[in-house]
């Protein structure tokens, strides 16, 4: 929690006794002690450091996934402190009936984290062919279009929280891009128009919501040690280390976590989209 004399605020000077007061300071951030986040991809890789961190600081986590056997263990780790549904981001009823879960348990959703993905390489016409559209819908439906169902059910129910800060803010949104929507390679025309519609609708989605009290960014990873990365052989990982600027390493997981935390915690960040890459910027392939 950040408290800010309301002098400073208002240009008003107040006797020091009065200042003393804990009325005469503004409360600007939310807290995660006790507030509850609804984190899709929340088994393992990025949405698990998140989850792993927002626990530690005191808030309730519901963590969505395919994954159920990686949903039990990490429910485990976390204990009262979470629950779990396992179900497709892009599935309507499903997020509608982890949400509702979610507020039987925990009372309501304060924050959402939406770091369900998935890749998919092809080249837009390869030697048996056009892409198939359909590889070109299914990425696209679950990293964009799943992005954005999980978001938009979430938002219904923050939209009913009280604020918690001096602001009106009643919920915090952070959707999960990728460095891919800048740079994107050779073969990644789904994954880059998936996670470039990610990037280009969090200002105006923020521009919609911003009347309700809830902010929405979005990060934009570069290459992080996720389980998938990490299984990957060095001469996969030893390229892309190399075009990183400093520090000249894959990123930590829970260096995402930490950013999420951050604009959880920073009441004045909004619509924004923050590439989280070490400087590094893709070649072509």
């Amino acid at each position: 929690m950040l408290l800010i004399p309301v002098s400073l605020l208002t240009g008003i000077d107040y006797p020091v006794a009065s200042q003393n007061h804990l009325a005469n300071w503004i409360e600007v951030t939310m807290d995660l002690a006790n507030k509850t986040a609804f984190i899709t991809g929340g088994a393992s890789g990025l949405g698990l450091a998140t989850a792993r961190n927002f626990v530690a600081a005191g808030a309730n986590v519901m963590l969505f996934d395919l994954n159920t056997e990686s949903l039990e263990q990490a429910a485990k780790e976390f204990g009262a402190q979470s629950i779990w549904q396992a179900g497709d981001v892009a599935d309507e009823s499903a997020v509608a009936s982890a949400i509702a879960t979610t507020k039987e348990k925990f009372g309501t959703v304060h924050i959402n984290v939406n770091s369900a993905g998935i890749g998919g390489a092809a080249r837009t016409v390869g030697k048996n062919g056009p892409m198939p559209l359909e590889k070109f819908e299914h990425i696209v439906r679950v990293n964009l279009i799943g992005t954005f169902n999980v978001l938009r059910l979430c938002a219904e129910v923050m939209q009913l929280n009280e604020p918690v800060t001096e602001d009106g803010e009643r919920g915090v949104i952070i959707n999960v891009a990728s460095i891919a929507a800048f740079d994107g390679q050779t073969g990644q025309a789904g994954y880059s128009a998936s996670k470039g519609g990610i990037v280009a609708m969090t200002l105006p989605i923020a521009r919609d919501l911003g009347k309700r009290g809830i902010r929405v960014n979005t990060i934009a990873p570069g290459v992080f040690e996720t389980p998938l990365l990490s299984r990957a052989p060095d001469e996969v990982k030893e390229p892309l280390i190399a075009i990183t600027q400093f520090p000249k390493r894959l990123g930590h997981p829970d260096e995402f976590a930490v950013e999420a935390a951050h604009i959880v915690t920073c009441g004045y960040l909004n619509g924004e989209t923050i590439r989280l890459d070490a400087g590094i910027r893709m070649p072509a392939i």
